[in-house]
């Protein structure tokens, strides 16, 4: 008696992360490249000269808000499930 032998097919392989999630990525990673931007400059050269442009609302509020909101759409995008279907 001769044994059949199941050749198997090897599975297909797969990436985690879809086009959607590189999309999500994308745009987190602008959102927080443009806040390390907005936050970057307002100094001096000369210590003893005080530049009150470092205390401004873009790089108090604005800045950090970027940063923070690019990360909050990094999570999302690694969180995203592009295959769940809507039922």
């Amino acid at each position: 008696m001769s044994k059949k032998k199941h050749i198997q097919s090897a599975p297909k392989q797969e990436f985690i992360f879809q086009k959607k999630n590189y999309l999500f990525m994308f745009i987190g990673l602008a959102f927080i490249t443009l806040g390390f931007i907005l936050m970057s400059g307002g100094g001096t050269d000369d210590p003893n000269i005080f530049n009150p442009e470092i205390f401004n609302f873009r790089r108090i509020r604005l800045a950090p808000t970027l940063v923070l909101i690019g990360l909050g759409i990094e999570v999302y995008a690694i969180l995203l499930n592009p295959h769940k279907t809507k039922s």
